[in-house]
């Protein structure tokens, strides 16, 4: 019975791994996941969408309103009855042309009535506003803008988050390069120290350099360590950004993206680099968060507008048709029409109207500071991204020459080393120089291809 439940967890387990085979993603796919499912986004999106409803409202104050309505009502009031009573008798009262009994007090007693009455109303309404100081032809305006804001807003999120995702999976690529790095020269390093101890057991070298090899083996062991968790936790960041589920396996490869950064690309991006004015235009034409900068600004100075129409009066027209009766079945026999033109003017509202328009200029105001505050940091961005770029692309250089002398390096020291001519700390340090070099030109590499990313997302030129 053991046997059998062991196989059966056996069975169990092999087939929920079996089950749970990595799912491979690319670049554009991880984008378009990420566009899908990323909270940002979907919150960006659910603005648009009420920023779009407060736009057709503003539509809709361009017709006129319509409303219907339909009443039942009972009225029921009692009616007292009272008798006269003296307690001393009548009293006799005099006029100048007559004389009679007045009684002295009235007394209610027991019985009278009750009136009931039902009323039964319909009607409907129609009004229309035909003049009212400006402020639905402004507060249009205000709700265009603020619809081309939230859009723009959206589009922005979108790029920031492609972008975030692009250069979260090509951390991910780099740090699985990286991993390989140090993989081959575990591997390598294995092979030297089997070698250094056959030479010993034959007496060739010493055991000095067998203990030198071995420490190097075990720090190898635990950089591959280090580098294996810095590339697990970037692939759980990325998974966790694009929004997946962080239990599922996931490979990340692309054949698109290429390392290999030629030298007459270095030197066109050389000659790029020197139209910055050109970039500065671009970002300014075409960045969506400095439209929606724009739009804002306008929409305020419609608030503006819109706060000073309560100085101006308004005109409304109306007409009305209502049926009333005691008798629903009657209802129709009473009928009343009523239309007209309106006009109001709020000569004092207590400086609501002043309160309102002087809000209104502050916040025009501070969408303007605003504005001229995102022309300045959109130039500082484009600035930076620029200076990241060309600094990439001198340490793309520099890298490249860097690994060509290491590997030089190592050759010859390796060779002298086997020949009995050079040392072991020789060798090791001319390997460490190599792994160094590797790693360089690995992260030199993906450095240029995020900054140049990251660029084209400064001057707005990163959505789907």
């Amino acid at each position: 019975m053991k046997l059998f439940s062991t196989i059966a967890i056996l069975i169990v387990f092999g087939t929920f791994s079996f089950g749970q085979q990595p799912v491979v993603l690319t670049l554009d796919k991880a984008v378009e996941l990420a566009l899908e499912k990323n909270v940002s986004v979907i919150q960006s999106q659910n603005n648009v969408d009420a920023s779009r409803s407060g736009y057709l409202a503003a539509i809709g104050s361009y017709l006129p309103t319509l409303s219907a309505s339909a009443g039942w009502g009972r009225n029921q009031s009692e009616i007292p009855m009272y008798q006269t009573y003296s307690p001393s008798g009548y009293r006799w009262v005099t006029t100048a042309t007559d004389t009679f009994y007045v009684p002295t007090a009235l007394r209610q007693i027991e019985g009278g009535g009750k009136n009931i009455s039902t009323s039964y109303t319909a009607g409907v309404d129609l009004s229309y506003t035909i003049f009212d100081g400006f402020r639905r032809e402004a507060n249009f305006n205000v709700k265009s803008q603020a619809l081309t804001a939230s859009e723009q807003t959206a589009v922005r999120t979108q790029q920031a988050i492609q972008f975030q995702v692009e250069a979260a999976y090509l951390n991910v690529l780099r740090d699985e390069q990286l991993v390989k790095v140090t993989e081959e020269n575990l591997k390598r390093d294995k092979r030297q120290l089997e070698r250094i101890t056959e030479s010993n057991r034959i007496g060739a070298l010493s055991l000095a350099d067998v203990y030198r090899q071995q420490s190097q083996v075990a720090a190898d062991e635990l950089s591959l360590i280090t580098a294996q968790n810095t590339f697990d936790k970037a692939k759980a960041d990325l998974v966790a950004l694009i929004g997946l589920d962080i239990l599922q396996q996931y490979t990340f490869a692309d054949p698109n993206i290429s390392t290999e950064i030629s030298q007459q690309e270095l030197d066109s991006w050389k000659e790029k680099s020197k139209n910055v004015e050109q970039y500065y235009k671009q970002a300014l034409d075409a960045r969506p968060d400095y439209i929606a900068a724009k739009a804002s600004y306008d929409a305020s100075e419609s608030g503006v507008t819109s706060a000073r129409g309560g100085y101006i009066p308004q005109v409304r027209a109306y007409a009305g048709y209502s049926l009333q009766n005691s008798e629903f079945s009657k209802l129709s026999e009473n009928k009343s029409v009523n239309w007209g033109i309106n006009l109001s003017w709020n000569i004092f509202d207590a400086f609501q109207t002043n309160q309102a328009m002087q809000s209104a200029i502050v916040s025009r105001n501070n969408s303007e500071v605003s504005l001229r505050q995102t022309e300045r940091e959109i130039t500082v961005e484009v600035m930076k991204a620029l200076l990241d770029l060309e600094a990439a692309r001198k340490g793309v250089e520099v890298s490249q020459k860097g690994l060509q002398s290491a590997t030089e390096d190592r050759k010859i020291a390796e060779e002298k080393y086997n020949l009995g001519a050079g040392t072991l700390l020789d060798l090791l340090t001319a390997n460490a120089s190599y792994v160094n070099a590797a790693a360089n030109l690995i992260n030199s590499s993906f450095s240029y291809i995020t900054a140049q990313r990251n660029l084209d997302y400064v001057i707005g030129g990163r959505s789907k």
